[in-house]
């Protein structure tokens, strides 16, 4: 099959796995499944291994009026995101170590070109949430409101 030794190839496969091992969520017990506003909460899948965060919301054909997709990075930065193969019109949300939004960029439209655009925050971001375009608008959402994960 192949020419590599069996000690690599199992490093090779540890090393794979690893990258496919989602954040340790043990200061929370468990993966959120909302991500909460004030009264507003949002059912959210959640994205946070390096798969699972490439593929996002792409090829969906709809989107829940109330769910959205939480991604979760293991470190702060100004992280970007594109629509590339993203059939749903979306708001963006970016949110900082203490669950404050930084950023929304809202109604943003699926790309139909080769080249799409990249949306990023202003400041180091932690989390990003992604909603049905114009509901951040819709619920008021502004930057400095705290979020809840539950």
């Amino acid at each position: 099959m192949f020419n590599i030794p069996k000690p690599s190839r199992v490093l090779a496969l540890v090393l794979f796995l690893f990258t496919l091992i989602p954040i340790d969520f043990s200061r929370a017990g468990h993966a959120p499944q909302q991500v909460c506003f004030s009264d507003q909460c949002f059912e959210v899948e959640v994205s946070q291994t390096l798969a699972e965060r490439m593929k996002g919301l792409q090829f969906r054909k709809s989107l829940e009026k109330n769910a959205g997709m939480l991604f979760i990075f293991s470190e702060s930065g100004k992280h970007s995101f594109w629509m590339k193969d993203t059939f749903i019109p979306l708001d963006m949300i970016w949110l900082d170590r203490d669950k404050k939004i930084v950023t929304i960029v809202p109604n943003i439209l699926p790309c139909t070109t080769a080249q799409c655009p990249v949306y990023a925050p202003d400041k180091n971001a932690l989390y990003v949430l992604e909603i049905n375009a114009g509901v951040s608008i819709e619920k008021n959402l502004k930057v400095g409101d705290q979020a809840i994960f539950r």
